[in-house]
């Protein structure tokens, strides 16, 4: 079991609360995203206990061998998903993510589709979720071009505990004032539509990718409602509930008062993302401390995890 240290971003959009809530360390003004789970190289997981402290989590993997990921990730050619914390304080762009075909062909890397859970929201928050009506690229394209583009975007008003599945090709953007933890494909490859005129750190526009972004989007109407598709189910310590469930990960939370035993088979590995209170988490013989903000990788194969105390946890596997 390893406890990984994120990676931190400190784009212009992002807040302090991955600081001041989270407990995340940096000397940067600004923390907008943790990335939690993470073996790509625009920013890796640190292993922070053990035999491997110091080492990124890739270099665990090829140390030990894939097997720690589990018999379902044999049909990835890469670490398969990245996890992050994002704090908003300002509006993301508005953007989409290409699919693995278009991705890997111009890119060399997967597409990306990804889910946001919700932690927490300003009153009245909103985000933007595919059209409000299908319409044709050429109208998309034309709309960009004539800053009209907003008028048919989906606005979703947010709470607590929604839950988006944003496909590849869905066009999608934070809105201010959210909190939210997202599981994604491990890919960095987004299509910039949109970005309110801003500008970098040097003072640049950053930049768009306007005929990129008309070659993947699909431009209609979100497929998916905004709930989490399980029910909550009570357990003996508190409540479990399947966030989402795709070929790519299988999410579900867990709110413990008590002792929740969860299982490591040989199919995959756990991630394991703490986002409220603290305890332990023993596997393998080794019990960690487990607080607000700690991400854990437990490999495939480890067979039982006991997780105590009083905690909000995210379970993510493949």
């Amino acid at each position: 079991m390893l406890k990984l240290k994120p990676a931190l971003k400190d784009y212009l959009w992002g807040g302090t609360k991955l600081k001041t809530d989270f407990g995340f360390q940096s000397d940067k003004d600004i923390v907008a995203e943790g990335w939690m789970l993470s073996c790509h190289k625009d920013g890796e997981s640190i292993v922070e206990n053990g035999e491997y402290k110091g080492k990124t989590l890739s270099e665990v993997i090829e140390l030990c061998g894939k097997d720690v990921l589990g018999k379902d990730c044999e049909k990835f050619d890469f670490f398969p998903i990245l996890i992050k914390l994002i704090d908003a304080k300002k509006d993301l762009s508005v953007q989409v993510h290409p699919d693995n075909e278009y991705a890997m062909r111009v890119e060399g890397e997967y597409g990306k589709t990804e889910c946001w859970y919700i932690l927490d929201c300003d009153e009245g928050a909103e985000l933007i979720y595919g059209f409000n009506r299908e319409i044709s690229s050429e109208e998309f394209k034309n709309r960009i071009e004539n800053n009209t583009f907003l008028e048919v975007v989906n606005r979703v008003k947010v709470h607590k505990g929604d839950m988006f599945f944003i496909e590849a090709g869905t066009l999608h953007a934070i809105g201010s004032g959210i909190l939210l933890t997202e599981i994604q494909q491990n890919s960095n490859t987004t299509y910039r539509v949109y970005d309110y005129q801003r500008k970098d750190k040097d003072g640049n526009l950053r930049p768009l990718h306007i005929d990129k972004a008309v070659d993947v989007t699909k431009c209609e109407k979100p497929k998916y409602d905004i709930k989490p598709v399980g029910e909550k189910e009570k357990t003996a310590c508190g409540t479990k509930q399947l966030l989402t469930k795709c070929d790519l990960f299988t999410v579900e939370e867990y709110i413990i008062d008590g002792t929740q035993r969860l299982f490591a088979s040989d199919n995959s590995f756990v991630s394991l993302l703490v986002t409220d209170g603290c305890g332990t988490i023993e596997s393998s013989g080794e019990k960690l401390e487990a607080h607000k903000g700690d991400s854990f990788f437990v490999f495939a194969g480890s067979g039982d995890i006991e997780i105590n105390g009083k905690l909000n946890i995210i379970s993510t596997e493949v």
